[in-house]
């Protein structure tokens, strides 16, 4: 199977309101009037043969590296909202919905904290959107053409249009004027039906185009209950029967939902020189309670990034990990920078941030299972350049916690996800775009400077899941 045939995954989206799609678990410490959640999908993965894994594994891993080794470039009232999200590809990607234009019409995107910028795909495109949504600025009462260029580059190819601003719903929250791209030129595999685009959740200084983000709009905007945003990834990695796309579990705009998790969320300081991905430096690596040596400062840091399906890290701490496993085995071809080690093997890894240390399932550690009885593990080698995290930490981690970015203080934050946390979501039942009523609106700052918007900014992991590429490890 080609890896560009698969459909577009990635990050978790968010539905716009979501009324009776599923059953939204309303939090045990506010009234639910002022919680909405915001399902997710997932995608299950098509079956591949060891030469097919091979080379989705390559991809994967230059569609990482492309991600992060090229330079980036009026108030209502508080609220808190959710989106509902679809896993696509067997936890490879998880996506949302959006509204756009006035009147408001539903897309789906892939929700990524790694990458800063909102573009979806024009009515007039060219070239790589055969067969899905696209957005047509015609019929939108309230868009207005910047006459600037835009242009974002991954790994696998590039997405170009111009800039523009309009309105855009989410969760129950809107904001005016929100500078986006309208892509008009998507390399072929880039977006694969159902999404139509990718909004990017990390912070401004990110940006391609300049513009502040959405949640950041709504922060700056004092419309959030809490200066936060929040995620629960469902797993299905481990389901004998996962279908095509399942429930991917709930994003939450302004607040948490206690009903997700047990405990208190620990939160973690992002270092002051590194605000831009959602930064924390990793403090403590195990795996089969054997610690692994890590360098501290600058060379520590990690983005927390919900649009990349695996793990990347330095060969050398990499190595390390896999040299405790025994029998396991550097790949080679397609699987270089990857590891091999027998499938009957229980991998035990965590993961520290400066506290408490957090586990990562043997299943979600097993990649994919090989016709030799060995198995790929979700971690590989990575080599980041410039000023780019040293580690990029996806889903593979971020499905064993309930995770929490906080814009003030900034830090992200991680808590123990309650025992019946999936129980919340049924397997089959997806949810389905409802453009709903607006609780809060800003209008959005624009542009930080003027001038044409190009980048070849990390944002590849993001899109890759929202190609659909099971695995998808940087996006």
């Amino acid at each position: 199977m080609r890896l560009d045939a698969l459909p577009v995954s990635f990050a978790l989206s968010l539905l716009l309101s979501v009324d009776h799609a599923l059953a939204v678990p309303a939090s045990r410490d506010q009234p639910s009037s002022r919680g909405l959640h915001v399902p997710i999908l997932r995608r299950a993965a098509a079956q591949r043969n060891d030469t097919e894994w091979g080379v989705w594994a390559k991809q994967q891993k230059e569609l990482l590296e492309g991600k992060y080794n090229h330079p980036s470039t009026t108030t209502t009232k508080r609220s808190s909202g959710y989106n509902l999200l679809v896993n696509q590809n067997i936890d490879s990607s998880y996506y949302g919905s959006l509204a756009l234009g006035t009147p408001p019409v539903a897309y789906n995107v892939i929700l990524d904290t790694g990458s800063s910028d909102l573009w979806v795909a024009s009515s007039s495109c060219t070239q790589g959107c055969n067969g899905i949504q696209t957005f047509n600025s015609a019929t939108s009462s309230t868009f207005n053409s910047t006459n600037a260029t835009f242009a974002i580059t991954y790994g696998s190819g590039k997405a170009s249009g111009s800039l523009a601003t309009d309105v855009v719903q989410m969760a129950g929250f809107e904001v005016n004027s929100q500078v986006f791209g309208v892509c008009d030129q998507v390399s072929d595999g880039l977006l694969s039906a159902p999404v139509s685009g990718l909004m990017g959740l990390g912070w401004q200084s990110l940006s391609a185009s300049r513009a502040t983000p959405f949640w950041q709009s709504l922060f700056q905007g004092n419309v959030l209950d809490e200066p936060l945003m929040a995620f629960y990834l469902t797993r299905f990695q481990n389901a004998t029967n996962a279908r095509d796309q399942e429930p991917g579990g709930f994003f939450t705009l302004g607040t948490t939902n206690t009903s997700l998790y047990t405990g208190e969320i620990e939160y973690q300081s992002i270092p002051s020189d590194a605000v831009s991905y959602w930064t924390l430096p990793l403090t403590s690596l195990t795996v089969n309670s054997a610690s692994i040596t890590l360098p501290s400062g600058t060379s520590s840091y990690t983005a927390i990034d919900t649009g990349t399906t695996l793990i990347g890290g330095p060969a050398a701490q990499v190595n390390a990990l896999y040299a405790q496993i025994p029998g396991s085995a550097a790949g080679t071809g397609n699987y270089q920078g990857y590891y091999t080690f027998p499938c009957s093997t229980t991998v035990n890894v965590a993961l520290s941030f400066g506290g408490k240390a957090w586990p990562i399932s043997p299943d979600d550690f097993k990649l994919t299972e090989l016709s030799s009885g060995q198995c790929v593990g979700s971690i590989f080698t990575y080599s980041s350049t410039g000023s780019s995290p040293t580690w990029i930490i996806g889903d593979t981690f971020l499905k064993n916690v309930y995770s929490v970015f906080r814009a003030n203080p900034p830090s992200v934050g991680f808590a123990e996800l309650a025992g019946n946390a999936q129980s919340f979501v049924t397997a089959g039942v997806l949810p389905t775009a409802t453009i709903g009523s607006v609780s809060a609106s800003v209008t959005g700052s624009g542009r930080s400077s003027s001038g044409a918007a190009s980048s070849a900014i990390p944002h590849l992991a993001l899109l890759i899941c929202a190609m659909g590429a099971t695995l998808v490890y940087l996006l």
